[in-house]
C-alpha cells in the first residue's frame, strides 16, 4: 500500500496547487477583492514552499520521516478545511503559506521513502509511478474544481481535498506501522547538514535537473500564448490542445522503468530524454509546423519531461545517502527558482512579437541542464 499512499499524495498536493486556475473568479466574489488580491493564494503557497523545502528536508533527514509525512497531511487537510470557512482573505493567505510547508514535506518526502523502502532495481519505475499521481493532479485538478464550484460551490474543492488528506492519514498510519524503521540521525557523523553542497556528484545532478526541468515548465506555461497566436486558437481549444502535453507527461511517467531497463542506467537514460526533450522544445517554437505537428512536439515534450524528472530524482537520492531529505527538497526549490526566473523574462518576448529571443531564452536553460547531465553521466 506505500505507493498508492504516496501517489495520492502527490496527488492531493497536485491539485490543491492548481486547481486555483479554475476558481480565481468565484474566490474574487467570495472573498470580496480583485485578482491580484486572490494571486496572493497562489504566491504565497509557492514561496512558502521554496524557502521552507531544503530546511524541511534536512529536517526530515534527522526524525522520522514516515511520521512527519502523515503529520504534513494532516496538516494539509486543516489547511483545506480552514480555507473553506475562512471569513478574511489575509487569513485565507495565512493558511494557504502553511499548506506550501507541508507540501514542502509531502513531495520530498514521498520520494525519500522511496529509496529506503523500494528495492533499488525498481527506484525509477517506482518514483515514475508516484509522480503520476502528481501529473494525474495538474490535469485533473482545475477540471475537478471547476466543475465542484459551479455545482456545490467554491468551498467544495478545499473540503473535498482535506477529506482526502484525513483518508490518506488515516490509510498511512495503519501502512507505515509495517514499515522498517528507520534510524533517526541526530548527532551521528553520518548528519552531514549541508555540506553536500561542496560534492560536486550531488550538486552536478541537482543544477541540471534544476535547469532542463524548470526551463521546461517554464516554456510550457508560455506554450497556450504561442499556439494561440500562431493558430488563431480560442481559449477553449488552447485548453484541449495543451492536454497534449498532460498526456505525454503521463506516459514518460509509466514509461520511465522499462526505459531504464533497456538503457541500463538512470545516467545514460537522462541523456536520451534531455535530448528529447531540447529538440521537441525547439521544433515547437522554431520550425513552421502545421498544429498536429505542435502536438505531437508538446507531447513528446511532455513525455521527455515525465521520464527525465524521475530518474533525476532516482540519481539524487541515491547519491545523497542519509541527506536525501535535504537534496531531494533543494532540487524541488530549484526548480521552482528557475521557473520563477525564466517565465518573466520570456513571457515579455511572444507579447513584444520577437519570439526568437523567448525560444533562445529556453535554449540556454535546456542546453546547460542538458550538457550538465551528460558531463555527469561522464564522470560518473
Amino acid at each position: 500500500m506505500l505507493l498508492p499512499v504516496l501517489s495520492m499524495s502527490v496527488f492531493v498536493v497536485g491539485a490543491s496547487e492548481f486547481m486555483l486556475a479554475a476558481m480565481l473568479d468565484p474566490l474574487t466574489v467570495a472573498f470580496d477583492t480583485n485578482s491580484v488580491g486572490v494571486a496572493w493564494l497562489i504566491s504565497s503557497y509557492a514561496f512558502a514552499y521554496a524557502v521552507a523545502a531544503p530546511f524541511l528536508g534536512y529536517l526530515s533527514d534527522r526524525i522520522d520521516r514516515s511520521r512527519l509525512l502523515l503529520i504534513a497531511l494532516l496538516s494539509f487537510a486543516i489547511d483545506g478545511a480552514g480555507i473553506a470557512f475562512s471569513p478574511t482573505l489575509g487569513i485565507a493567505i495565512a493558511l494557504r503559506i502553511f499548506g506550501g510547508l507541508a507540501s514542502a514535506v509531502i513531495i520530498p518526502a514521498s520520494f525519500a521513502l522511496i529509496s529506503e523502502v523500494v528495492p533499488r532495481a525498481r527506484h525509477a519505475s517506482a518514483m515514475g509511478a508516484v509522480m503520476l499521481g502528481m501529473t494525474l493532479g495538474i490535469a485533473l485538478g482545475p477540471a475537478t474544481a471547476g466543475m465542484l464550484s459551479a455545482w456545490v460551490g467554491w468551498r467544495a474543492p478545499f473540503l473535498l481535498m482535506s477529506t482526502g488528506c484525513i483518508v490518506l492519514f488515516l490509510i498511512g498510519t495503519a501502512t507505515m506501522r509495517t514499515m522498517p524503521k528507520r534510524q533517526p540521525i541526530l548527532a551521528t557523523h553520518e548528519a552531514r547538514g549541508f555540506r553536500w553542497l561542496g560534492n560536486p556528484s550531488i550538486t552536478r545532478p541537482l543544477l541540471a535537473k534544476g535547469l532542463w526541468n524548470g526551463t521546461g515548465v517554464s516554456a510550457f506555461l508560455l506554450s497556450g500564448e504561442v499556439l494561440r497566436q500562431r493558430y488563431q486558437l480560442d481559449v477553449s481549444h488552447v485548453g484541449i490542445s495543451v492536454s497534449a502535453f498532460g498526456i505525454g507527461l503521463g506516459i514518460g511517467n509509466v514509461s520511465v522503468g522499462k526505459l531504464r531497463r533497456l538503457i541500463g542506467s538512470e545516467e545514460r537514460s537522462l541523456i536520451v530524454v534531455t535530448s528529447l526533450l531540447i529538440v521537441s522544445v525547439m521544433a515547437f517554437h522554431l520550425l513552421s509546423l502545421p498544429l498536429f505537428g505542435a502536438l505531437v512536439c508538446l507531447a513528446t515534450w511532455g513525455a521527455a519531461l515525465g521520464a527525465s524528472a524521475p530518474l533525476a530524482t532516482t540519481v539524487l537520492a541515491e547519491r545523497a545517502g542519509r541527506d536525501k531529505g535535504v537534496v531531494l527538497a533543494s532540487a524541488e526549490t530549484l526548480n521552482n527558482v528557475v521557473i520563477l526566473s525564466v517565465v518573466p523574462i520570456a513571457s515579455v518576448m511572444p507579447a513584444s512579437g520577437t519570439v526568437a529571443i523567448a525560444t533562445a531564452v529556453f535554449a540556454v536553460g535546456l542546453g546547460i541542464g542538458a550538457g550538465l547531465t551528460l558531463y555527469d553521466a561522464v564522470k560518473g
